[in-house]
């Protein structure tokens, strides 16, 4: 496969959702991040989204992270071979990160992103992205979030509330956010919302600004 040593065995692993959505959160990322920094992703899964961001984006620095050590061989996987075919980009080893664990292994960011994480979390992962945001976010800098949120209490369409059963099913303590719920959440740790944007799939993407 292209970027891998045919003599290894290859790591990454593919989560088909990531494939699906990477080309509308590429298309409002181009708007949202800097034009140079440090990007920090939160629970990069089998790091696809990174792999496939980075090197649109040669001038940021990109760091994967993961509450899940399990996942690093894909993210390493995914990344070098990212790396391969394309020469400049750059994108750190991935770093154990816990949302609800503070401080936080990274000490700045200039934008964090939150792909599909939200809602497959309990409600104190938000607490503790929102926390860590506060702290390692500069003024100005961005916060980028992805995925099936509820809108003045309901779901946005039949295929989510079915989304929303399943995955409360699979742990009562996930399930689809109230979008007003975790804006008011992040205005209380600094976080200006600056727009929702309608995507796919029935997902919107959420974006915040540190004040």
């Amino acid at each position: 496969m292209s970027g891998t040593d045919s003599g290894t065995t290859d790591t990454r692993r593919h989560a088909p959702a990531a494939a699906r959505n990477r080309e509308p959160v590429l298309s409002v990322l181009r708007d949202v991040l800097p034009s140079k920094g440090y990007v920090l992703e939160i629970a990069s899964g089998s790091g696809e989204h990174t792999a496939f961001l980075a090197p649109r984006f040669p001038t940021l620095e990109w760091q994967p992270s993961d509450a899940d050590r399990d996942t690093f061989p894909s993210i390493i996987g995914w990344s070098q071979s990212a790396i391969a075919d394309n020469p400049g980009t750059s994108i750190h080893p991935p770093v154990h990160l816990n949302t609800c664990d503070q401080p936080w292994p990274v000490e700045r960011a200039d934008a964090i992103l939150a792909l599909n994480m939200i809602h497959i979390s309990p409600w104190e992962s938000c607490e503790g992205l929102m926390a860590g945001t506060e702290r390692i976010l500069p003024t100005g800098g961005v916060l980028y979030l992805y995925g099936p949120f509820r809108q003045g209490g309901q779901h946005t369409a039949p295929s989510n509330a079915e989304f929303d059963t399943m995955l409360r099913q699979r742990d009562s303590r996930w399930g689809v956010r109230d979008l007003e719920d975790l804006i008011a959440l992040a205005r209380n740790h600094g976080l200006s919302h600056e727009r929702t944007i309608t995507m796919p799939a029935n997902n919107l993407s959420v974006v915040f600004t540190r004040a």
